[in-house]
C-alpha cells in the first residue's frame, strides 16, 4: 500500500516515515501544504495522513481541494488540537479519521491499516486467495499450512495484488502503489520482483500458480487460469 504523510515537522515526518516504511508501506512525504495537494492529485494514495497546521497551505483547504476534485482518497488528519469542535470540523470537510498529536506509532499504523482496508471494502484483516493467507495485522504469510517469509517489498506486492484478486494489475499500478522512487521506463524491478513473489508463494511441488501473466497487460492474482 501507498501513503503521502504531508506534515511539516521534520522530526515527526522522518521518525513516522521510517515506522510505516517498516511496516511495509511505501510512502511520499512533503512538508508543504501545497506540494502535498499536487502530489495527491497526481498519484493514487491508499491513505493520506494530513496535518492541519501546514505552510503553503492549511490541512483544512487541502482536504477541501481534494474533496472538490472527486478525491476520495481516505484522510487521516493529525492535528495538535483536541477539541470536539476542531475533530468535527475536519470530519464534516471530509476527513475519515482524526489523530491528535502527541500519538503512539503503534496507533497511527493501525489506523492507517484500518482505512485501508475500508477503501478496498475489506473488513477482515486477512486476505485469502485459494489456500494462500495474508495476515495484514499479524504481517504473516501462510500457504498449505506453511510459514512464508518475504521482504517487506514482495508482501506489499503479494498484498496489492490479493487486495486486486481477479483483476488485471499493471506494471505501472504496482510501481506507483509499492515503489517510493520513480522506477525507470526501462526498469524490470517489476517483472524480476514478480518472478520472486512466484517462487516464493509455491511451498509444496502441487501448488497451483496464483499469479499469472496477461502478456501486454500486467498480472492477474486468480485460483484459476484464466
Amino acid at each position: 500500500m501507498k501513503l503521502l504523510l504531508v506534515e511539516d515537522s521534520e522530526a515527526l515526518r522522518r521518525a513516522v516515515v521510517k515506522a510505516l516504511k517498516a511496516s511495509g508501506f511505501a510512502v511520499d512525504a512533503t512538508g508543504d501544504g501545497q506540494e502535498g495537494l499536487w502530489m495527491a492529485l497526481e498519484h493514487d494514495y491508499d491513505v493520506i495522513i494530513l496535518d492541519i497546521m501546514l505552510p503553503g497551505l492549511d490541512g483544512t483547504k487541502v482536504l477541501k481541494k481534494l474533496r472538490e476534485a472527486n478525491n476520495e482518497s481516505p484522510v487521516l488528519f493529525l492535528t495538535a488540537k483536541d477539541s470536539i469542535e476542531d475533530r468535527v470540523a475536519g470530519l464534516r470537510l471530509g476527513a475519515d479519521d482524526y489523530l491528535v498529536k502527541s500519538f503512539a506509532i503503534e496507533e497511527l499504523i493501525a489506523r492507517v491499516e484500518v482505512l485501508a482496508r475500508r477503501k478496498y471494502q475489506i473488513r477482515s484483516p486477512k486476505l485469502v486467495v485459494g489456500d494462500l493467507v495474508l495476515d495484514r495485522s499479524a504481517k504473516t504469510v501462510r500457504r498449505a499450512e506453511q510459514n512464508i517469509v518475504l521482504s517487506s517489498q514482495l508482501f506489499a506486492l503479494l498484498e496489492y495484488l490479493m487486495v486486486n484478486a481477479g483483476s488485471v494489475i499493471s506494471r505501472s499500478q504496482i510501481e506507483q502503489h509499492i515503489y517510493d522512487e520513480q522506477v525507470s521506463p526501462m526498469s524490470n524491478v517489476v517483472d524480476t520482483a514478480v518472478c520472486a513473489l512466484r517462487k516464493a508463494i509455491v511451498v509444496t511441488n502441487d501448488c497451483p500458480a496464483l499469479i499469472h501473466t496477461r502478456r501486454g497487460m500486467g498480472y492477474l492474482m486468480s485460483v484459476d487460469k484464466p
